[in-house]
């Protein structure tokens, strides 16, 4: 009894499916076309992030399904697709293609000598640059601009005329603007800074919001970045220019013959041409 049990085990282990492992395991075919593990994997790649947290078994059912009615609904079209479908199929293939190749040349690991590289590129010769501290008074009139610089004048606070009469959102923080440097103001509101010695008061100065009053709190110079500061943004960098070489050799590689022929622009949206 004991070897008839041990001899069905062994039949039934041997009918029993075996478990894909590999990437061209059939899965199902549909009208003659095969649908693989691969193909399965290939689509799975490529979902959004929030399909990607689904389940393995719901993940890849669903997907199995999904590739069934796709595949069911094509293989009736495939042989008889409109030149409009057949286009599109063509230039969506050479993008994906294209996609594939500008990803491979954007990937991989960044050594520690192209980050230096690239560092020294980007910041080797980087000199010092101005970054100022300043507070300021919006107001609608020139006639209150000068009324609070006379005011500063005789002794007032300039925190406490910024908290009252600021009509600008630094006004409940007594106008602080913090530190900015060169070009992120405005350019009568930045010619008014560079006029400033650290503490003192402005005339009023007109903008397109408004008119100032400016204190110059603070001024200083700020060298480039440390290479830690800047490592992820340096990595990108060099990433985008294996990119650009990617594309740029391609093109150097390839024969490109442009048709000597005259188009209107407005063709491109005119479906009309690709119709049957």
């Amino acid at each position: 009894m004991k070897h008839l049990l041990a001899s069905a085990a062994m039949i039934a282990c041997l009918t029993m499916p075996a478990v894909a492992q590999d990437a061209d395991t059939v899965l199902v075919t549909v009208n003659g076309k095969d649908i693989t593990l691969g193909h399965i994997i290939a689509v799975a790649d490529n979902l959004p992030a929030q399909f990607q947290q689904l389940p393995d078994a719901q993940l890849y059912n669903g997907l199995l399904e999904q590739l069934i009615r796709q595949e069911a609904l094509a293989s009736g079209v495939r042989d008889d697709m409109s030149r409009a479908l057949r286009l599109s199929l063509e230039a969506q293939e050479t993008a994906l293609i294209a996609n594939f190749v500008v990803d491979r040349a954007g990937s991989g690991e960044v050594s520690e000598p192209d980050l230096r590289a690239q560092y020294e590129a980007q910041f080797g010769n980087a000199e010092p640059t101005p970054e100022f501290n300043a507070s300021h008074i919006l107001v609608g009139t020139e006639a209150e601009a000068a009324s609070l610089v006379s005011q500063l004048a005789e002794g007032a606070d300039f925190v406490e005329l910024a908290k009252t009469f600021s009509t600008g959102p630094s006004g409940p923080n007594g106008g602080n603007l913090g530190w900015f440097g060169l070009g992120q103001m405005v350019p009568p509101f930045e010619a008014a800074v560079l006029a400033l010695e650290v503490g003192e008061v402005s005339a009023p100065v007109e903008t397109q919001f408004g008119w100032h009053v400016l204190i110059l709190n603070d001024q200083r110079e700020v060298g480039g970045p440390t290479f830690d500061e800047v490592r992820d943004a340096l990595a990108e960098s060099v990433r985008e220019a294996r990119v650009t070489a990617a594309v740029e050799g391609a093109l150097a590689a390839s024969t490109v013959v442009r048709a000597e022929v005259e188009i209107d622009p407005a063709l491109v949206r005119n479906s009309d041409l690709i119709a049957d």
